[in-house]
């Protein structure tokens, strides 16, 4: 790393997830300096792992002022605290923030992990130049955030966004329970043995991940293409009500799944046209986003630019 970056022209920005913490660090125009990733012990607290992380952040990358960290997990706005987080439900029970800058002495931000890159795609991914954007991420799970005038809109206690949470049929199944990782899987195996043709017979089916189903679609595999292709349909059907409601510039869709994009964005843009106000989508661009794995960290590195 360059000795001329000053420790106030950094910006270090890190992703917490369900099985690792990742990171980066950004010059002060936005440019990759480096990354590091380290393996999370599950079961252990998490806390002193973080501890520990940046720690190791502050030798790897040099001395550094401010940080911002990402949670898959709503924050409350007024008290900085994790409102509620399926991955790491411990995190509802302390005040995490406060408990890692009295460790490190550093100012740092918390943001939910799908606001922060959301930030990232609107100013240095495929959001660039719009005013106004949604962000869908479909990963482990799914999740939704909102750009209006270059600022991410929380909504009244910071909750707005939850993009998985939305039904998509008569009976209430929401996005979250067939588009995220976890549920793609589900819907593989549940149709696994219905086609003796797919390569993805030849593994072993309690092994089976998104990144296998991704890989397969992308090499001609039928069996994964539908999977994939029928989870882009019910995104689209959701997105068409954002673009109904809010006629937003740009939608610009990220995560693991987005690997498939050649399947997924078709199927996605193809369902939002039949469902929306036809006006209201030929104003709105839905694109993939540009940042790939690092859109949390760089968000979120970038909003820690923000602190006082």
């Amino acid at each position: 790393m360059s000795e001329a970056v000053s420790r106030t022209e950094k910006a270090v920005g890190v992703e917490v997830t369900t099985s690792a913490f990742k990171s980066v660090c950004l010059d002060a125009g936005g440019n990759l300096i480096s990354s590091f990733a380290a393996t999370m012990i599950r079961g252990d607290d998490t806390a002193p792992q973080l501890v520990s992380f940046i720690k190791e952040l502050l030798v790897k990358y040099g001395d550094f002022d401010r940080l911002g960290i990402t949670i898959p997990g709503l924050i409350n706005r007024d008290t900085r605290r994790v409102a509620f987080s399926a991955a790491f439900p411990e995190h509802q029970e302390v005040d995490l923030l406060d408990e890692l800058e009295k460790v490190t002495k550093l100012k740092i931000l918390i943001e939910n992990d799908a606001n922060a890159a959301a930030y990232g795609e609107y100013l240095l991914g495929a959001g660039r130049g719009s005013r106004s954007m949604f962000y869908v991420t479909l990963g482990a799970g799914v999740g939704g955030a909102f750009i209006f005038d270059g600022k991410i809109w929380h909504g009244a206690s910071g909750f707005a966004g939850e993009f998985g949470y939305l039904a998509i049929d008569e009976e209430g199944t929401r996005l979250e329970d067939v588009a995220s990782g976890t549920n793609i899987i589900r819907r593989t195996r549940s149709r696994f043995h219905q086609d003796s043709t797919s390569s993805l017979k030849g593994m072993p089916e309690a092994e089976i991940t998104v990144a296998d189903v991704v890989r397969e679609a992308r090499e001609g595999d039928d069996f994964a293409h539908l999977m994939l292709e029928r989870t882009g349909r019910y995104v689209g059907t959701a997105i068409a009500g954002v673009i109904n409601l809010l006629n937003v510039e740009k939608i610009v869709v990220g995560g693991e799944v987005m690997q498939a994009e050649d399947v997924v964005l078709p199927a996605i843009t193809e369902r939002a046209r039949q469902l929306s106000f036809k006006p209201s989508f030929q104003t709105t661009q839905v694109v993939v986003g540009e940042l790939g794995a690092n859109a949390t960290a760089t968000g979120v590195a970038l909003l820690s630019k923000t602190l006082q």
